[in-house]
C-alpha cells in the first residue's frame, strides 16, 4: 500500500518541537512535501536557529515516518529563516536588525553580562547573525569579554562599524574612552548616548541583536522600552530570595511596557566541587523555577556556577567560544535555541513587505 502525502502530513503533526513546543505543522515548519522517484522529498525550515537540532529533528522525522508502510526513502532538507518580528506600538524595526532582544536584570552580581555575551555567541553558533550592544555606560563590559581593543572606524564619516570578537558584531562606550575613565553623567545624557550607540552602527545584516542592559529599571530601560524597537526580553537571576524579588520587578516592567518576556535564565543554580564532585546549591534552589511557574514565563535553563565560567570571559575568551563542545557551551546553546523558538511563535513584523509612499507637489 503506498504511502499518501497526507499520511505523511498526519505524522508530522505529531512531532513536538521542544524548542517551540508546538507540532511541526502548528510552526508552519513543513515547507514541502514531494514524491521523489520511489520516496519522499520532505523541506522543513525552522523560524529560528537551531543547527545543534538539525541532526536530532532529522533522525525523529525519519523515526516517525519509516513506520509508514510503502514510505521508501526519504530526503529530508531542513534549515532555519529568521524574520523580524513585531515590536512595540509605533515603532519600527531599525535597518539592518532583525530583532533586538533585551537581555536584563532587578539586581547586579548575577552574571547577566556575562550571561548576554555567550548567549549571543550561542545564537551564532547556532546559525544567526548576531550583534552585541553594550548598554551599561557606566559599567561597559562587553569589549573586555569578547576579547575586542581599540577604537570603532567610521567608513562615511556619519556611523560607526561595529567592532567584531568571535564573528560577533558589537557596540559599546568602552570602544570610546579608556577603559579606566568613569562615565560622570547624568540619566539623559546616558539615555542620548545610548540611543546614539545604537542608531550610529552601522549593523550589518544583524538576525538578533542583543541589548545589554544595566541592572534596575531606571532611565536607561525605560529609554529602551520607549524608543527602541524590542521584540522580546530574558530576565537573568539567581535562586536567590533577594535577586528573585528585584528579577520580578525587571519583569513587570517590561509586562508593562508592552515588551514580551521570552524567559528566565536561573545563573549560579549549583556548584559542583571541582575536588570531590560535590553539588551544593550556594544561592538556594529552585528559586527560577517558581518565577516561572508564578508568573507564567518560561524558564530558558539553569547555568551551574563554575569558574570556568567567570575566568573565560574576563580573559576575553568566553564558555562558547572557548569551550564548544562542553556541557556548559551546550546549556548556552539550549537556552538560546529556546528564547529565539519563543520568538519565532509571536506576530511577525510585515512593514517590509509594504512601499514607502511618498506624495509631492508637482
Amino acid at each position: 500500500m503506498a504511502t499518501e502525502k497526507s499520511d505523511i502530513e498526519q505524522r508530522l503533526g505529531r512531532l513536538i518541537d521542544p524548542n517551540t513546543e508546538r507540532d511541526l505543522l502548528a510552526d508552519k515548519a513543513v515547507k514541502s512535501i514531494e514524491p521523489q522517484g520511489d520516496g519522499w522529498k520532505i523541506v522543513i525550515q525552522l523560524g529560528y536557529p537551531a543547527a545543534g537540532y538539525f541532526d536530532e529533528l532529522r533522525q525523529a522525522v525519519e523515526s516517525t515516518l519509516g513506520e509508514l508502510d510503502g514510505i521508501g526513502p526519504l530526503e529530508i532538507e531542513i534549515s532555519s529563516r529568521v524574520k523580524s518580528h513585531a515590536v512595540q506600538q509605533n515603532l519600527k524595526p531599525l535597518a539592518g536588525i532583525k530583532n533586538i532582544i533585551a537581555v536584563a536584570s532587578g539586581k547586579g552580581g548575577v552574571g547577566k553580562s556575562t550571561t548576554a555575551v555567550n548567549l549571543a555567541l550561542a545564537l551564532k553558533a547556532e546559525g544567526a547573525e548576531v550583534g552585541i550592544l553594550d548598554a551599561d555606560i557606566y559599567g561597559p563590559s562587553v569589549p573586555r569579554m569578547l576579547g575586542c581593543h581599540g577604537q570603532p572606524e567610521s567608513t562615511d564619516g556619519k556611523s560607526l562599524e561595529p567592532m567584531v570578537g568571535h564573528g560577533i558584531q558589537s557596540m559599546s562606550i568602552g570602544y570610546l574612552i579608556e577603559e579606566d575613565t568613569p562615565m560622570i553623567w547624568r540619566g539623559p545624557m546616558v539615555t542620548q548616548a545610548l540611543e546614539q550607540l545604537l542608531n550610529d552602527t552601522h549593523w550589518h545584516d544583524v538576525d538578533y541583536l542583543i541589548i545589554d542592559l544595566p541592572p534596575g529599571t531606571g532611565d536607561t530601560q525605560l529609554t529602551l522600552a520607549q524608543r527602541i524597537p524590542v521584540s522580546g526580553a530574558i530576565i537573568v537571576t539567581t535562586p536567590q530570595d533577594i535577586a528573585l524579588l528585584d528579577a520580578r520587578k525587571g519583569l513587570k516592567m517590561f509586562e508593562k511596557v508592552e515588551v514580551p518576556v521570552l524567559g528566565i535564565v536561573e545563573n549560579m543554580s549549583i556548584h559542583i566541587c571541582s575536588q570531590c564532585g560535590h553539588a551544593e546549591h550556594i544561592f538556594g534552589e529552585g528559586g527560577g523555577e517558581r518565577m516561572s511557574r508564578e508568573h507564567g514565563v518560561d524558564l530558558l535553563g539553569s547555568l551551574p556556577l563554575d569558574i570556568h565560567i567567570r575566568e573565560q570571559a574576563d580573559s576575553g575568551n568566553p564558555s562558547v567560544a572557548a569551550m564548544e563542545d562542553s556541557q556548559v557551551s551546550q546549556i548556552y546553546r539550549a537556552i538560546a535555541r529556546k528564547a529565539a523558538a519563543r520568538l519565532a511563535t509571536r506576530a511577525r513584523d510585515h512593514s517590509a513587505a509594504f512601499p514607502n509612499i511618498v506624495i509631492q507637489n508637482d
